[in-house]
């Protein structure tokens, strides 16, 4: 193989990789590059949370089915499947199988989310199930997905998904560089810059 019949198999094949990670992380950066900016920013945002609050009665049997399955010492366990379903129907909350704290006389469970929190207490006495939602918008939702908190394994799964393609589209957009660099004199000292500028703000700025 020449080294023009290589140099071919190679532009063509660094390109085709390029565009593909590209097209796969495009949507991606734009909304990270957005949340880094509301970030970096965020004391700058005003947010004024949203609150709601409900509160429902549970039935009578399923009080003392709860009451007699769940027994007085502390403890950590998902809600039971009735009482999700009815939860899921009365109020419209998705509990899932994560731990509640159980004590004598309460049931508690903290529902993060991304933009917002929500919990839900049911009291072993009376029965009486009370749920609150707080919500602080589109901009505290975006920024929570930047951050991965509170947003579960699956988007997780997708940052880093999403991070792979980035460092592919990156490190063949670096190879290509490289390889037109011989008629593009500025390249070498422009790739220089974006080293050395956030090197030195870092060194001089932020201590």
């Amino acid at each position: 193989m020449s080294d023009s019949t290589r140099r071919a198999y190679w532009l063509k094949t660094l390109h085709r990789w390029h565009w593909i990670s590209s097209a796969l992380c495009l949507i991606g950066m734009i909304i990270f590059a957005a949340t880094g900016i509301t970030l970096n920013h965020a004391a700058s945002i005003e947010s004024a949370p949203q609150v709601q609050s409900l509160v429902a009665q549970l039935p009578d049997a399923m009080l003392d089915q709860i009451q007699s399955d769940g027994g007085a010492a502390p403890r950590k366990a998902p809600l039971p499947a009735t009482l999700r379903a009815w939860l899921k129907h009365e109020l419209s909350v998705e509990a899932g199988s994560r731990d509640a704290e159980w004590s004598e006389d309460e049931i508690y469970l903290s529902l993060p989310r991304p933009g917002g929190d929500a919990w839900l207490a049911v009291d072993l006495a009376s029965g009486e199930v009370e749920y609150e939602l707080t919500t602080r918008g589109w901009v505290s939702y975006l920024n929570d997905l930047h951050k991965g908190r509170n947003t579960g394994v699956v988007w997780r799964w997708f940052i880093d998904i999403f991070a792979a393609a980035c460092l592919v589209f990156s490190l063949t957009g670096l190879f290509l560089l490289k390889m037109h660099a011989g008629g593009r004199f500025a390249t070498w000292p422009v790739v220089g810059l974006g080293v050395l500028i956030p090197a030195l703000l870092a060194l001089l700025f932020i201590h």
